[in-house]
C-alpha cells in the first residue's frame, strides 16, 4: 500500500498476501479408459486384398504378359484394366505401381513382377501414401479442370520414385472434354509417367483413349477357384466352414472376389450367433434366401411326375420356410440348365454329391432335348410373370400348374 494512503489515516483493511497453491493430495492414479475393442475391424475384402501378383487369383494370362513386358523392358505408357466389379482392377493397378517402383530390400533392385513388399516404395504404395503414386476417382473428378491439373503435373519428374504413376478409377466417368484434354498427354507422356486406368464399363471409354492404352480384360473367377480361395481365408480366420456353404457363397458371388468376401464376412457373423461358429450350408441358404437344392429337386420331380397336388404342397412348404417364389423359379431354371448340360456330356458339377449327381444323370437320360427346351421356356415365362405379379405365390402356383399340364 502507498505511504501517502497511510498518512491520511484511512482505516484500510490489510492487503491479503498471495498464498502458494496447496500441495495436491495424493490420490489414486487416473484410470485409463477401457479398451473397447482395440484396432478397428477390417472387413475380409480389405484385409485380404492381394499384395503380390501371386495372390491375384484367376488372372494368369495378364500376370504373364506383364512379367514378360517387365523382363524385356517393353512397358507401355498406359494400361487399362476392365472387368466386372470385384475381380481386382484397382488392386492390379496398385500391384503394377509397386512392380515398377520396387527397389528391392537392398535398395538396388529394378522393376520386377515380384515386388519385395519391404522397401519404402512398396510399403508406401501399399498404404496409399506414396507421393508419386496419385490415385484419382473419376466419379468425383469428372471435369476438364481436374485433367488439366494432371497435364500440368506430368511435366515434373517423380520426387522419390522411379516412375510417377496416375491411377484413375472408374475412368469412364470422365466427361467428353476431359477425355479430349487428356488425349495428347496420354499418347506422348514423358518417360517418367505411367497411366493406369480401371473401369467396369469399357464401352463408355472413347475409342481414341482405348487405342492409346494396353488393355487387360480381367476375367470372372470360377466358382471352384472362389470356393478354394474362401476355404483358405476361412482357415486363416480360424473359422470352420462346410464345403457346400463355401460353394454357395462362391456361386452367389458371381465371379467377384470382393462380393464373395463380403458374403463370407456376413456368413461368419451369422454363424457366430448359432454358438459353435461353424458356417453351414443351411445358414448360408437362410441368409441369402436360397432354396435348398434337395427341395428344388423334390419339386422338380413332382413336376415331371405330373403330381399337381404334391407340387402345390411342396411349393407352399418352401414359401412357408421363407423361400421367395422368384428364388424357387431360379432354382428350377438352374436345375433344367444342369440337366441340359449333363445331357450334352458337359463335366459334372463339382458341387453335387453322389446321390444328387445320380439323380441328375437319371433325369437327363429320361428327358429329350425338346422337352428340356420346352421346360426352360415355360419356367422362364413363369419367372417373368411372378416378378410382375402383385401376389407372387399365386402366380407361381398357376405357372407351375401350366408347366405340369403343358
Amino acid at each position: 500500500m502507498p505511504d501517502d494512503a497511510l498518512g491520511l489515516g484511512l482505516d484500510l483493511p490489510p492487503v491479503a498476501q498471495p498464498t502458494a497453491p496447496a500441495a495436491p493430495t495424493p490420490s489414486a492414479p487416473a484410470t485409463a479408459p477401457a479398451n473397447t475393442g482395440g484396432a478397428a475391424y477390417r472387413v475380409l475384402a480389405r484385409k485380404y486384398r492381394p499384395q503380390t501378383f501371386a495372390e491375384l487369383i484367376g488372372q494368369d494370362a495378364m500376370v504373364q504378359t506383364l512379367g514378360n513386358a517387365i523382363k524385356r523392358d517393353r512397358l507401355a505408357h498406359a494400361f487399362l484394366m476392365t472387368g466386372v466389379r470385384g475381380v481386382g482392377k484397382t488392386s492390379t493397378a496398385r500391384l503394377i505401381a509397386k512392380a515398377l517402383n520396387c527397389i528391392g530390400a537392398d535398395g538396388q533392385g529394378g522393376p520386377t513382377i515380384d515386388p519385395c513388399g519391404m522397401c519404402e516404395p512398396c510399403v508406401a504404395i501399399a498404404e496409399g501414401r506414396h507421393i508419386d503414386v496419385i490415385e484419382m476417382d473419376a466419379a468425383s473428378h469428372t471435369g476438364v479442370d481436374d485433367v488439366r491439373e494432371i497435364i500440368e503435373a506430368v511435366r515434373y519428374s517423380a520426387v522419390s520414385a522411379r516412375y510417377k504413376i496416375y491411377i484413375i478409377d472408374e475412368v469412364h466417368m470422365l466427361s467428353k472434354n476431359a477425355f479430349n484434354a487428356l488425349l495428347k498427354t496420354l499418347e506422348e507422356p514423358p518417360g517418367h509417367v505411367k497411366f493406369l486406368f480401371a473401369t467396369t464399363e469399357v464401352n463408355k471409354v472413347p475409342i481414341t483413349v482405348l487405342s492409346r492404352c494396353q488393355r487387360f480384360d480381367l476375367k470372372r473367377i470360377s466358382t471352384a477357384k472362389l470356393a478354394d480361395h474362401f476355404a483358405d481365408i476361412a482357415a486363416k480366420e480360424h473359422v470352420k466352414a462346410e464345403v457346400e456353404a463355401l460353394t454357395l457363397v462362391a456361386q452367389a458371388a458371381e465371379g467377384s472376389v470382393r462380393d464373395g468376401l463380403s458374403i463370407l464376412d456376413q456368413a461368419i457373423a451369422h454363424a457366430d450367433m448359432e454358438g459353435d461358429g461353424k458356417v453351414t450350408a443351411a445358414q448360408v441358404r437362410d441368409m441369402l434366401g436360397l432354396s435348398d437344392r434337395g427341395a428344388i429337386r423334390r419339386l422338380f420331380g413332382l413336376i415331371l411326375a405330373g403330381d399337381a397336388q404334391g407340387m402345390l404342397a411342396e411349393a407352399r412348404s418352401q414359401y412357408n420356410l421363407g423361400v421367395e417364389p422368384l428364388a424357387m423359379f431360379a432354382g428350377l431354371l438352374s436345375e433344367v440348365h444342369r440337366l441340359t448340360l449333363a445331357k450334352v456330356g458337359a463335366p459334372r458339377d463339382g458341387a453335387l454329391d453322389a446321390d444328387a449327381a445320380a439323380l441328375v444323370e437319371e433325369h437327363a437320360d429320361r428327358l429329350s432335348f425338346p422337352v428340356l427346351h420346352r421346360l426352360w421356356q415355360l419356367l422362364l415365362k413363369g419367372q417373368e410373370e411372378v416378378a410382375r405379379a402383385s401376389v407372387p405365390l399365386d402366380a407361381a402356383d398357376m405357372s407351375l400348374l401350366r408347366v405340369i399340364h403343358a
